[in-house]
């Protein structure tokens, strides 16, 4: 039984202009029909007006192709780098801002570099096998900076799944060799790395300019980088003290955080400092006014660097180091900390960092120990450590 006719509009930009081709399914062959360019009048639009009309004539059996080389077998099928870009740029209005981040990050830092040269139809279960080998391989023997844990590389799979997808919906590939043939790696249970009082002391010691940045992610509820980033001017009530999160992934996280008196003024200092401090300017800008700063950004240039001083300050006093694998979500994790050395009841610490369930913040209660010194959050900013 043949095929249903199925295809797709091919939109490439070439020297500043624009060409439009067909793919598609006929006859139970892969066609693809060149069709022009934006300077010969065609436009998105056209092109997928053409398309419906030569589906509709596949589907009557009038459909007759021009010349022979019309055959997609003809013509090779896209890399993966073409089609990856292409179906990104398609989809980029359905995800959020946050989203369209991770899987632009997912696909330049991981993917795009093993198989960016690969055609669709070369990407199969033993290439797939080669880069999660090259994966393990470069976090065991030191190849690159910040390695990719097990669960890490298992999220580049997803996404490598989900473009293959598309490519089979649009009849370029036969099947997705991530969802029929590919075993994912093994995750172990997340470490839930975290600081105690005096080691975040030393990290904010080691912050240098970002001290602020720092200090409102770890002291101010326990920020998510994205609802970091996004904060305004306007957000901030410093004579009241208190932070309004109006940008969060969830609608538990929309809230309302107390602010600690010292924090309050170290952000009213950040704020006399700053480049830019109208109230829809950002309160940790970068480079570009009207654009909150990378969350990656903020990783890479700021958390990880005062990690490595920190630790250097630490070994030059004969104190340990901090806790491996610390991560900005490690932040979030060493306010739950705190807080619940303080005491105070787990609710109220859920309802400060916009947790939906009040039992996520009991996870991290109920790993605190009785013998733990309590820490007031305001000695975090106590003046002698400034």
């Amino acid at each position: 039984m043949a095929r249903k006719a199925t295809g797709q509009v091919v939109e490439r930009r070439r020297r500043g202009s624009r060409a439009f081709a067909l793919r598609f399914q006929a006859y139970g062959k892969r066609r693809y029909l060149s069709l022009g360019t934006a300077e010969q009048g065609w436009t998105r639009r056209k092109a997928e007006d053409e398309l419906a009309n030569v589906l509709a004539d596949v589907r009557r059996g009038i459909w007759k192709p021009a010349r022979p080389a019309e055959d997609v077998e003809a013509i090779p099928a896209p890399t993966f780098h073409e089609f990856a870009s292409e179906w990104l740029e398609s989809r980029r209005h359905e995800f959020a801002a946050r989203t369209v981040e991770d899987y632009t990050l997912a696909l330049s830092h991981h993917l795009l570099p093993f198989f960016k040269d690969h055609r669709l139809s070369e990407i199969t279960a033993q290439e797939v096998d080669r880069y999660k080998a090259a994966k393990v391989r470069e976090r065991e023997q030191g190849l690159v900076e910040r390695p990719l844990s097990n669960r890490t590389i298992n999220k580049t799979l997803t996404r490598l799944g989900q473009i293959l997808d598309a490519a089979v919906r649009y009849d370029l590939i036969d099947y997705n060799p991530v969802k029929t043939k590919v075993e994912k790696l093994k995750e172990a249970e997340p470490k839930r790395a975290r600081l105690t009082g005096e080691q975040v002391q030393a990290l904010l010691r080691a912050a240098g300019p970002h001290r602020t940045l720092l200090a409102t992610a770890i002291m101010a509820g326990g920020l998510r980088v994205s609802e970091l980033t996004h904060l305004r001017w306007r957000d901030l009530d410093l004579h009241d003290g208190l932070l309004t999160v109006t940008a969060s992934k969830t609608a538990a996280g929309v809230r309302q955080v107390v602010l600690e008196p010292e924090l309050v003024e170290l952000l009213r200092q950040h704020k006399e400092a700053a480049k830019w401090s109208e109230p829809e300017d950002f309160v940790f800008a970068g480079r570009i006014r009207e654009q909150p700063r990378e969350r990656n950004s903020v990783r890479t240039k700021t958390l990880y660097p005062a990690i490595e001083r920190a630790n250097e300050l630490l070994a030059s006093e004969d104190r340990p180091p901090l806790p491996e694998g610390l991560t900005f979500h490690s932040l979030r994790h060493t306010y739950a900390a705190l807080r619940a050395e303080l005491g105070e009841h787990p609710a109220i610490t859920a309802a400060q960092m916009g947790h939906r369930d009040p039992r996520m913040t009991l996870r991290v209660y109920t790993d605190v120990t009785a013998t733990q010194p309590q820490t007031r959050l305001a000695g975090l900013l106590h003046p002698d450590d400034q």
